[in-house]
């Protein structure tokens, strides 16, 4: 009786799923999904505008020599040589120490009161503006070697690229499966081995990603470079000298009467707009690729 009594039941329910949703439910879906979609459609209005008014005005001036000219021939050659070189130092000093952090903080600092305080002062630098940082490295770097100069701007660029890869290396070494350390420690491994050759190994993906957003980021930062590494009309004499950039280049030209130094700058919004672009597709290609696996 009672397994008649339960198929009944099943059959009850499978029948109450399988029927179609109320006539009031179907329409409070759809006009919820209508209000979704509206709302998304409005918000990308103003980031679609301005994709097109920088396309509309940048796309007629650009030439393929201005990539080996510099500014002061008409070309962003030595802005986009500086943004690249000044991205690559930030990096250099970034990543190491990010990616140690992140380590340390996921897996050997859950007890250790230091942990915590590194943690707050991570989550408080990405909230931090980056011409707070500009003037932090102007004060470090610039006052210290008596010039403006790459390293200092590459400097900057680092403090900002950092907290972004501590939170999200800890984030991505937090997501690994406990069971995956269990299973190395059972095989023998030490922590240091567990640590260095499964987590970290696991979590590469989802630290690459990390590090493509902030470098990103930090490619498409003004005001730090306009404290550190100031700007150059022509080729950097070194990385001791002041060296133009992307970003800079567009704040000290846009006002500029001569129409075609106008022109560069929407011209190299393009180009900086576009590597941008580029890092953050390859950043999702990383998610994807992690997904996938």
């Amino acid at each position: 009786m009672s397994g008649y009594i339960q198929s009944k039941t099943d059959e009850s329910l499978a029948r109450e799923l399988c029927s179609p949703l109320p006539t009031e439910r179907v329409i409070f879906t759809y006009a919820m999904n209508g209000i979704a979609f509206g709302l998304t459609g409005l918000a990308l209005i103003p980031l679609l505008s301005i994709l097109w008014e920088i396309i509309v005005r940048g796309i007629s001036g650009l030439k393929s020599d201005m990539f080996v000219k510099a500014v002061i021939d008409n070309g962003f050659g030595n802005a986009i040589l500086g943004t690249i070189i000044m991205v690559v130092i930030g990096a250099i000093l970034s990543i190491p120490t990010g990616i140690m952090t992140g380590i340390f903080l996921a897996e050997f600092g859950q007890t250790n009161p230091i942990a915590g305080f590194v943690r707050f002062i991570s989550s408080i630098l990405t909230g931090v503006p980056s011409i707070v940082v500009g003037i932090f490295a102007y004060g470090i770097i610039v006052l210290l070697t008596k010039g403006f100069s790459a390293i200092a701007g590459g400097f900057a660029l680092g403090v900002i690229m950092l907290p972004v890869i501590i939170l999200t290396t800890e984030e991505s070494l937090k997501l690994i499966p406990i069971s995956q350390r269990l299973a190395s420690t059972a095989l023998g491994g030490t922590r240091f081995q567990t640590t260095f050759r499964i987590v970290v190994t696991a979590a590469i993906p989802g630290i690459t990603t990390g590090i493509l957003l902030a470098v990103a980021r930090a490619a498409g930062e003004t005001a730090p470079l306009i404290f550190t590494a100031l700007f150059s009309l022509d080729w950097s004499e070194g990385l001791l000298s002041p060296t133009a950039s992307l970003p800079v280049l567009i704040f000290n030209l846009y006002n500029d009467p001569d129409p075609e130094r106008n022109q560069l700058v929407w011209t190299t919004a393009i180009v900086l707009l576009s590597l941008i672009l580029s890092v953050s597709i390859l950043s999702r290609l990383v998610i994807r690729q992690r997904r996938i696996k």
